[in-house]
């Protein structure tokens, strides 16, 4: 166990803070432990603080921590009632059984994660790996395909980061790698877009087997060489271990047997010393193959054997499969007939499972959806156009021949006609304008008008406001769902008021929370004091209607209000029904 793992479960144990890592993982350690510790803060945001904690520390601690730490967020979570809060750490207890390679108790946990949540995004991910794990390819597509919607709509980087792999891992277990390496190079841009190196090096590590299945093993290597470089940086032991077995793999391509068994023997090392059964059992196939090269065939079904055992007792199909190979060759080597017989049998079966005529299709359905829409649309839009035109001849030979009946009369009719329709479209433009600012700030909206589209920008200081109503939950139970819409209403009434006000931007609301910004999307010097100011009188709003409320006897909102400053990026989401909006740590901590 390194020295954050130990820091931090001494940490969670007995409320010490002294993680061992750099200045600033320090100075956000302790600030999160301090709001974790704080029985005074609010439930959510206590929640919030350890699992982000968890978050940040998720890649260098061990896989039975990160069990420990998901149960002890599910116990805090059921006892405050956060439904969608367990969810989340249902899904984290599950991610640690998935990278202890427990299979099924992953599968269980984050089935429970989506019962509570059915749009966790992060229990659709692990759940899509487990089941790709297990051979079961179309349920993994299904699973991947609500995922990504969710997470592409959210703006949510690190889960489409990790879904693009998982896609792309599909794609190179159904043998089509041109379109695997697709998706891994747009899983690489992001992650190197956003400065996530764990990510960069595992996208560069599926780049490498992707290019080793294309036979192109000098770029697999290179990419290997890439990721290894980042891994041994930042410490990571997983990658490192991954980075060996997967060279290893490549040198016995190239039948460079002693350089892959040593580079094979290194990462065995590093996967015993972790406790991760998945890798373990490739890492042994990948010796048992070395072994064979060198002419040992009992070594071999020795790692062969060991390698079955392993993930067979995972319910790890592809692991299965390639286990049954390695033991294939040895036993025939050995002279062996009856046992290499049934290896090949049970490769052959354990490999028609995994590529089954069901997973193809719905790959097929995948890949091609989009082209589709896109065909969709353009039919459409050319069959619209072809009706416009129909339309207008008709239209003029009417106005032919209406003008034979009465050529004076119809002059008539068609200028009041234009002059009623100028005014209507008028007055249409003028709403549509309107309306558009009420939806996009002015300069959005302008932009989008001019150019058809708005470029999203980087904005280095906003400060941002959050608000939501404490015990929601418990009110919407006790209020009719008429009177519950009438109290929010008046509320985010007077909000929209204080921020026009205060010359502040209203982002959006969700459900019971509020959420603006000063300083955008113009920046300024008096955002901090503006937003300050909005939420102290926000504060004093709600404060009047409580003591109303409590004078009649009525349930009253109380408000929680989280503010902090800082970069974001501001953009426009969608295609249709366009909503301006923020992404960035600045939002993540006002929350």
């Amino acid at each position: 166990m390194n020295k954050l793992v130990r820091s931090l479960t001494l940490c969670i144990a007995v409320g010490a803070c002294a993680i061992s890592a750099g200045a600033q993982d320090q100075h956000e350690a302790d600030s999160l432990l301090s709001v974790w510790r704080d029985a005074s803060r609010v439930d959510t945001a206590r929640f919030d603080a350890l699992n982000l904690l968890l978050q940040r520390t998720f890649h260098t601690i061990t896989p039975d921590s990160i069990v420990r730490l998901g149960d002890q967020l599910f116990t805090f979570a059921s006892k405050y009632g956060l439904k969608s809060r367990m969810s989340t750490a249902k899904a984290a207890t599950g991610n640690g059984h998935y990278l202890k390679g427990d299979l099924v108790h992953a599968k269980e946990e984050y089935a429970v994660a989506l019962a509570l949540n059915n749009r966790n995004s992060g229990a659709l991910n692990g759940s899509s790996a487990v089941s790709m794990a297990q051979g079961d390819m179309a349920q993994a597509i299904e699973y991947q395909s609500q995922a990504l919607a969710i997470a592409e709509a959210r703006h949510d980087t690190t889960t489409m980061i990790s879904l693009l792999n998982n896609i792309g891992a599909n794609h190179g277990l159904q043998g089509d790698h041109a379109t695997a390496l697709i998706y891994i190079e747009r899983e690489l841009a992001l992650a190197e877009k956003g400065n996530r190196e764990r990510d960069v090096a595992d996208a560069l590590l599926n780049m490498g087997a992707a290019y080793v299945e294309l036979g192109e093993v000098a770029k697999a290597l290179d990419a290997y060489e890439r990721a290894m470089r980042i891994a041994e940086r930042m410490g990571n032991r997983r990658q490192i271990g991954q980075s060996l077995q997967l060279m290893a793999v490549a040198r016995n391509i190239r039948k460079e047997w002693e350089k892959a068994l040593e580079l094979g023997s290194r990462a065995l090392g590093v996967f015993e010393e972790q406790g991760d059964s998945a890798e373990l059992a490739m890492v042994l196939v990948s010796l048992g193959s070395t072994h064979q090269g060198l002419g040992q065939p009992e070594e071999a079904a020795h790692r062969g054997e060991r390698a079955l055992r392993i993930a067979q007792s995972l319910g790890y199909l592809y692991a299965i499969s390639q286990a049954a190979g390695v033991l294939y060759e040895a036993r025939k080597a050995q002279g062996d007939a009856a046992g290499a017989l049934a290896m090949h049998e049970l490769y052959i079966s354990s490999r028609d499972s995994i590529a089954n005529d069901e997973s193809k299709q719905k790959l097929l359905q995948q890949k091609y959806r989009y082209e589709y829409e896109k065909k969709e649309v353009l039919l459409t839009a050319e069959q619209e156009k072809k009706n416009a035109v129909a339309a207008e001849e008709l239209r003029r030979k009417n106005v032919q021949r209406n003008a034979f009946i009465g050529a004076f009369g119809l002059m008539v009719l068609l200028a009041g006609v234009f002059f009623v329709q100028r005014n209507r479209i008028n007055k249409e433009k003028q709403r549509s304008e309107e309306l558009l600012l009420n939806i996009l700030p002015e300069e959005v909206a302008e932009e989008l008008k001019a150019k058809g589209s708005a470029e999203a920008v980087h904005i280095d200081l906003v400060t941002v406001l959050f608000t939501d109503f404490k015990g929601f939950t418990a009110m919407s139970e006790v209020l009719t769902p008429k009177d519950l819409v009438r109290d929010l209403n008046e509320c985010f009434s007077a909000f929209d008021r204080i921020t026009e006000k205060y010359g502040i931007e209203k982002i959006k609301t969700i459900g019971d929370a509020y959420m603006a910004a000063g300083g955008l999307p113009t920046p300024n010097t008096t955002h901090a004091t503006d937003v300050i100011k909005a939420a102290l009188e926000m504060r004093d709003f709600v404060a009047e209607g409580k003591a109303q409320k409590i004078a009649a006897g009525l349930p009253y909102f109380e408000i929680r209000i989280g503010v902090h400053t800082g970069p974001v990026v501001a953009g426009i989401v969608g295609v249709k029904k366009f909503q301006y909006d923020i992404w960035g740590d600045t939002v993540n901590i006002a929350s």
